[in-house]
């Protein structure tokens, strides 16, 4: 029997998320239904015996990276490699499926970047290995802030060359269970102003200018994973045009 292991954030208000990640969602009871029915022309006496009508559900908030979804190139920036950078509908769907395998760097502090040798050395001590089309996604237990205000201000982050390393390998999905894929964004913010370095800001996500990939931010139950031995599946909703799309992510082993 298949197990799948659900990896998303559920989508509701929250109110200790930060006012860019707000999601609002009206809920319309099953009553509200019977009018609707009676304002398109079906009387009372035609509804079916016991018939206390539909529910219905509204979002009236919800940015594209509010909660756990992927990222399209076109994100990055609008060029990769000097072509049109792809938006989210137009990324491939076989790109959203394959062998999955996590990568633990829960051991890294805040504010240190994950390097491709951290990466290298996880892979040799686990005797594992990365291959072309598999989805890699990096555990930092930092998903142990959701809901509360350090969500987006706490957590280690790709480097750019970690990342550079994990395309190289072949791997177009990659993600992360933290806000972000990069060191939480206050402290970019503020280490730049401090060393006056233009390159240091969004390092990662930036390598998308040069190479294609995509990446998950803010995944969730990694820990329900083994290193390796399962599938992953990544499939945005189809916004046209958009830079990124919430995914139902789900691992599915024997």
């Amino acid at each position: 029997m298949m197990k799948i292991i659900d990896l998303s954030k559920p989508i509701q208000y929250n109110s200790g998320d930060p006012f860019f990640m707000k999601v609002k969602i009206k809920h319309k009871p099953h009553r509200k239904a019977k009018w609707l029915l009676r304002i398109f022309g079906l009387p009372f006496r035609l509804f079916p015996k016991g018939f206390v009508g539909w529910a219905d559900d509204s979002i009236q908030k919800l940015g594209v990276h509010s909660t756990t979804h992927i990222d399209a190139p076109w994100h990055y920036s609008p060029t990769c490699d000097g072509k049109p950078a792809k938006t989210i509908d137009e990324v491939p769907l076989d790109w959203c499926f394959g062998d999955g395998i996590v990568i633990d760097m829960k051991h890294k502090p805040d504010f240190e970047a994950i390097t491709a040798a951290d990466i290298k050395q996880f892979l040799k001590d686990q005797n594992l290995e990365i291959s072309p089309g598999m989805i890699v996604l990096i555990k930092t237990g930092r998903d142990k802030h959701m809901g509360t205000k350090d969500f987006f201000k706490k957590g280690t982050g790709m480097s750019a060359e970690a990342t550079h390393w994990l395309i190289d390998q072949g791997v177009k999905v990659m993600g992360i269970d933290q806000w972000g894929w990069d060191l939480p964004l206050p402290y970019l913010i503020k280490k730049a102003k401090e060393t006056n370095n233009s390159e240091l800001f969004w390092e990662a996500h930036l390598v998308g200018r040069d190479k294609e990939y995509c990446h998950i931010e803010q995944l969730t139950n990694l820990d329900a994973l083994p290193y390796s031995g399962f599938k992953v599946a990544v499939f945005p909703l189809k916004i046209v045009g958009a830079s990124a799309a919430p995914a139902r992510v789900v691992a599915m082993m024997e």
